[in-house]
């Protein structure tokens, strides 16, 4: 049986973590306390005690360690009487009817966006303080040694720690300034999960995105780009019901049967899409008007790929980065403005797309480009290309499937 401290720490740890962080400013430290906090929960519910609220318990009491901590290590001897005259003791405040606010974890991202912190810094803190995910498994998502992942998380902790800079959600500028770097993390967080729709993490954390993008958006009513993503993100889960075959084979968009994605989501989706183009042209608003497009048409032959094409233009011209790069000339490759023929010229033309994490991908582009314009021999060999770099399984089967039908075995 699940103990009321045990469904806490599933349900509540991100946001009691965010909680404390805001109190402290400080990620390590708050860490530390929530941790502490736990144990001495814990404690309390072995000894009898019933804890009517778990979560405002530990909230106040991690609080009251931080404030101990601080005086005991004297980093911080002028906060100390303003932080401990906030934070009566536990056993004197009722917090029965304490709820969260919802903002804890996007405020942990926003803290996390810090101008020192590289990306994959922020993406892994995000993915192990505010999703929960195991240091293991965000070593795996980033492929690096869990070793390696558990020093560089303990390194961003500690530059942040160091750092003088504290953030507030009550700093409306620093707000403003870090929410488009939290809105990447965010958009990384669902493509973690989205990646690898057969983990068992995957739903967890595509859910967890999808919640932070509406706090985004809460928070933010007015900001095209927050308005951008959650139009996104909702636009792409409507459809993940068909990404996977029973068997767990990929789907192909084209032959998916949409009479069972998310008509609700959908829709909701597509209005943030339009909100977002209304108000302006940026990465996450080009992306929801492309994914709104795929969504909302009734077949695959009825896709609008000239306009899908157009939108990748934009996208391309503001953010040029190698999988927008290539999803474009996918777009252009159906588009019939430009065609296969045109399209396959153009990626040919880009052979940096070849190189990294995206050849796999790059490679079964120029295959489908090649197949489609009737070129079955340099499909064949871009399948085979792409086949021979990928390590996903279900892609690997997807591809075997792709030579079979060009003739190839």
């Amino acid at each position: 049986m699940t103990s009321a401290i045990e469904a806490a720490y599933r349900t509540d740890a991100a946001r009691i973590l965010g909680a404390v962080a805001h109190y402290t400013g400080d990620l390590q430290l708050a860490e530390d306390a929530v941790q502490e906090a736990f144990v001495r929960a814990l404690a309390q519910e072995r000894a009898g005690t019933v804890l009517r609220n778990p979560a405002a318990w530990i909230t106040t009491s991690a609080r009251r360690i931080a404030v101990d901590y601080l005086r005991r290590a004297r980093t911080a001897a002028r906060a100390i009487p303003a932080l401990a005259a906030q934070t009566p003791p536990a056993e004197e405040t009722d917090m029965s009817d304490f709820v969260f606010t919802g903002d804890e974890r996007l405020e942990l991202i926003l803290m996390m966006c810090h101008p020192e912190l590289a990306e994959e810094a922020r993406i892994a803190l995000a993915l192990r303080f505010v999703c929960a995910v195991p240091t293991r498994e965000v070593a795996a998502m980033l492929l690096v040694p869990e070793a390696t992942m558990a020093a560089r998380l303990t390194r961003a902790k500690k530059r942040l720690h160091d750092s003088e800079i504290r953030f507030g959600m009550d700093d409306d500028a620093d707000v403003s300034r870090r929410l488009p770097d939290a809105l990447t993390v965010i958009s990384l967080v669902y493509t973690t999960g989205y990646a690898a729709p057969g983990a068992d993490t995957s739903a967890r954390l595509r859910a967890d995105a999808i919640e932070l993008a509406r706090d985004a958006v809460r928070i933010r009513p007015g900001d095209a780009e927050a308005s951008g993503l959650l139009g996104l993100l909702l636009l792409t889960e409507a459809r993940q019901s068909t990404r996977l075959d029973p068997a767990g084979d990929l789907v192909e968009l084209s032959t998916a049967d949409r009479s069972v994605w998310d008509a609700a989501l959908i829709a909701e989706g597509e209005g943030f899409a339009t909100r977002a183009l209304q108000g302006g042209t940026g990465r996450f608003a080009l992306m929801a008007g492309i994914a709104g497009l795929h969504a909302t048409a009734a077949a695959w032959d009825d896709t609008d790929w000239s306009t899908i094409a157009r939108l990748y233009d934009g996208l391309v011209a503001r953010w040029p980065s190698p999988s927008a790069r290539l999803a474009r000339l996918v777009a252009r490759g159906y588009s019939p403005d430009v065609g296969p023929t045109a399209a396959g010229a153009e990626l040919d033309a880009q052979p940096d797309l070849f190189d990294g994490v995206l050849a796999a991908t790059a490679h079964a582009a120029r295959g489908d480009l090649a197949a489609r314009r009737g070129d079955r021999i340099t499909a064949l060999r871009a399948y085979r290309e792409a086949l021979d770099r990928e390590q996903d399984a279900a892609v690997q089967r997807f591809l075997r499937r792709r030579l079979r039908e060009v003739g190839g075995g």
